[in-house]
């Protein structure tokens, strides 16, 4: 394969990982294959071969809201952080921990705060949605742990205009978290204290100008 051959295949990579990356933040697809083979399917892209990494779709996703909604993401993060927050400080007993997007930072309108709960059953859980009157919808998550796919018990609620995904793992399950779709590696996870330091960074940040 010649220099020039690969040099339009990784632009051809980079217009799907851009393209993708639109389709999750302005349409809400929430999948990286689904995003990627919707934005191939757009550009006219059979091959496969030009289908670029979630990596890459992520990085996209932060450069796509850092171009086109400069004004309007940092205040739709602290929203949907401090929403994650209220809703830990609740399930405090569960030893929540925030993950995904709104702890990378990538969330945009569309995106949900997603949770994992430890508890020694997943009706504890229920439970308390049920005395804090919180309706809920019971949910079955699918994620990779120790190099398989496993299913999880969950909720989902709406907070506001916010929707919350609980997942829940046994008690133990704190110290091994499942494994990130974007890169491979096992999930990074936020403890309130670590969102609570994320929510205080953004206060001190330059807030954008208003418009006139």
């Amino acid at each position: 394969m010649s220099h020039r051959t690969i040099g339009k295949d990784q632009q051809m990579r980079i217009r799907i990982a851009q393209e993708a990356a639109r389709l999750m933040v302005e349409h809400g697809i929430r999948d990286y294959y689904t995003a990627k083979h919707k934005a191939a399917t757009q550009l006219g892209v059979a091959n496969t071969r030009h289908l670029p990494r979630n990596e890459a779709i992520e990085a996209a996703r932060i450069e796509h809201q850092r171009l086109f909604s400069s004004r309007q993401h940092p205040q739709q993060l602290r929203y949907l952080r401090s929403t994650a927050l209220q809703t830990m400080r609740l399930l405090s007993t569960f030893n929540p921990r925030l993950v995904g997007s709104v702890l990378s930072g990538s969330a945009g309108k569309h995106d949900a705060v997603t949770l994992h709960l430890f508890a020694d059953t997943a009706e504890d859980i229920a439970f308390t949605l049920m005395e804090k009157e919180i309706p809920f919808k019971v949910e079955e998550y699918h994620l990779r742990l120790n190099g398989t796919e496993r299913s999880f018990p969950g909720y989902r609620f709406v907070a506001g205009e916010t929707d919350i995904e609980l997942v829940v793992f046994p008690a133990s399950g704190v110290r091994q978290a499942p494994i990130s779709p974007v890169d491979g590696k096992p999930m990074h996870r936020a403890s309130s204290q670590k969102v609570e330091q994320l929510l205080a960074e953004d206060r001190s940040l330059p807030q954008p100008l208003a418009e006139t």
